[in-house]
């Protein structure tokens, strides 16, 4: 038989084999950013009707032959609801993948963990996903099978996974992977010590987290879970490319401990000897103020939580108690629900003023922010040395607060506690104010990728010390920028991924001293297509509005005049 015949009587069987029995292979969901940075999550394809995946190896003999034709087979199927991409299997660093100066995104699979579910073996290996059912069209090389795999997907259901042998002399090793099978990791030293530093803040007894990892057993019941949210970038939320700026306001966790963790699940969960530090642990909420005795603590009006659902926005005013102007240099709230509380925002207005204040009616518009609130552990912020937020003589606060039911009825009364400058202090403090920039936007239904910008130039040299990004249920992601006059251009921080969910402020590790003349650029895109998991209604064209069942493309720039 030619090999021809051979492809189409492997695919033709696969087809044929519709019987009860017969099913795909199934896998698991997985993401990873391109070396551009962006986000790609195999669910979130669900407006493709296939997501062709390759192993690239550059240092492979034969690789360019491998990629010739899976440019061919990318230019016949990619308009007919294919989407084709790379992934770097050897766990190479987003320079070196940059510098390959592909015309095919490359998946960066740092730790490898992705290449290792998908049971890549070799350069060259190619899997057909289905990413609606999360299952396998079809494993092997780069061979005839392949496009007769994808012309049978157009045609109609493929019954079972077409498999091939992938003849690339190019192994892929696992070092990390190996050297975890010969020694297992450690429950009570490197897996426990590991939830308690990221997990256990938000998943604990009434914590936000909708479950508790408080033992050995509930980790061990929840670990299919734990596996998958970490494949698939669910967990840890709020996630921001490591690649483009750094914040302690994101929740970062290393790669070596990724694969220490999904190794041990993936080993079985071996408990091993010794204590539990799960159970040990006496989690008692921190409810002290951390940077001292506020100079005024305020009080938010009651709030009443129902048990199920996701509630609308809370809008409160809380009128200050003093008529002089204030400084304040730092602040800390301090919730009651914090298993309920998702978000919660407060700027400084004035009387004739709302939460949203000009950005009601303005694309760009300077603002006083206090500060954000997200679940997590207790935070106090003290603002940079030299600045502070003022409160002119009249203002109140204004805060938007985010509730999700839990189950049980709750009440919330969070309380802000506020430290003033000292008076001596105030003729030489920088005001430290936000920058709220944003666009108007048509959102056409079922689109996937609409994308949005806005800029604001700086007439003063400023010093950025913080963003943060807003959009609503189809917001996809959002990147911030800085143009210097001179035309050079730096990215600040990119959420590739961003979460309805959760939108903290992100406290830069290291400012940025911007130029008079400077402009600050937000870009980002949209999803209103099925792929989207958070999108209410696919069909429904949105446009910008206030409301949460309404659109925003609102980035804030915070920051204080430069010397």
């Amino acid at each position: 038989m030619t090999r021809a015949f051979n492809s189409c009587l492997g695919v033709c069987i696969a087809l044929a084999s519709g019987t009860a029995s017969a099913a795909l292979d199934r896998t698991g969901d997985f993401a990873l950013l391109d070396e551009q940075g962006n986000f790609h999550q195999l669910s979130r394809y669900q407006h493709r009707k296939a997501v062709v995946l390759m192993s690239y190896v550059p240092s492979c003999a034969g690789m360019d032959d491998m990629l010739t034709s899976y440019r061919e087979l990318r230019s016949q199927y990619a308009e007919q609801g294919f989407e084709f991409l790379l992934i770097d299997s050897k766990d190479s660093d987003r320079a070196a993948l940059r510098a390959l100066d592909l015309d095919v995104p490359i998946l960066q699979d740092s730790g490898q963990l992705v290449s290792e579910a998908l049971g890549i073996s070799h350069a060259g290996d190619v899997r057909v996903l289905n990413p609606d059912r999360i299952s396998l069209y079809y494993t092997g090389a780069v061979a005839a099978d392949l496009g007769a795999t994808l012309s049978a997907i157009l045609e109609g259901p493929v019954r079972n996974t077409v498999k091939t042998e992938n003849p690339s002399p190019c192994a892929i090793s696992y070092p990390v992977r190996d050297a975890h099978s010969e020694e297992v990791p450690n429950y009570v030293t490197d897996i426990a010590p590991m939830i308690i530093d990221n997990c256990v803040t938000c998943h604990r007894e009434f914590g936000v987290g909708p479950f508790a990892l408080d033992s050995y057993l509930s980790l061990l019941g929840w670990s299919p879970m734990i596996k998958e949210v970490l494949l698939n970038k669910r967990m840890p939320p709020a996630q921001i490319d490591p690649d483009i700026g750094h914040s302690d306001s994101a929740r970062y966790i290393a790669t070596e401990d990724i694969q220490k963790l999904v190794h041990w699940l993936s080993a079985g969960a071996p408990r091993g000897e010794g204590s539990d530090p799960l159970e040990e642990l006496n989690y008692v909420e921190n409810k002290e103020w951390l940077l001292g005795e506020p100079d005024l603590i305020v009080t938010a009006p009651r709030q009443r939580i129902p048990a199920t659902g996701v509630l609308d926005y809370i809008y409160a005013d809380v009128e200050l108690p003093f008529d002089e102007e204030k400084w304040v240099v730092g602040m800390q709230y301090q919730a009651v629900a914090t298993s309920a509380l998702h978000h919660l925002m407060s700027f400084v207005t004035l009387d004739e003023e709302d939460f949203w204040g000009e950005e009601r009616s303005k694309s760009t518009s300077t603002r006083r922010f206090l500060d954000g609130y997200s679940p997590g552990e207790a935070r106090a912020e003290r603002f940079p040395e030299g600045t502070a937020v003022r409160i002119p003589k009249g203002a109140k606060l204004s805060m938007q607060f985010h509730y999700v039911g839990i189950g049980a009825e709750l009440f919330d009364e969070t309380k802000i506690a506020l430290y003033f400058a000292d008076p001596e202090d105030i003729p030489h403090l920088k005001e430290r104010m936000v920058q709220a920039v944003s666009a108007t936007v048509v959102i056409p239904p079922k689109e996937h990728d609409v994308s949005a910008h806005a800029q604001y130039t700086f007439q003063d040299a400023v010093v950025i010390s913080g963003v943060r990004a807003k959009m609503n249920a189809r917001g996809k992601n959002m990147k911030f920028s800085v143009e210097r006059p001179d035309g050079t251009l730096q990215d600040i921080l990119s959420v590739p991924a961003y979460n309805y969910g959760w939108q903290p402020h992100y406290v830069l590790d290291e400012p940025i001293s911007v130029p008079a003349g400077s402009t600050v650029h937000v870009s980002g895109a949209f999803d209103n297509s099925v792929s989207n998991p958070f999108n209410p209604d696919p069909n429904a064209e949105v446009r910008s509005g206030l409301d949460s069942t309404d659109e925003m493309f609102t980035g804030y720039f915070t920051f204080h005049l430069a010397d």
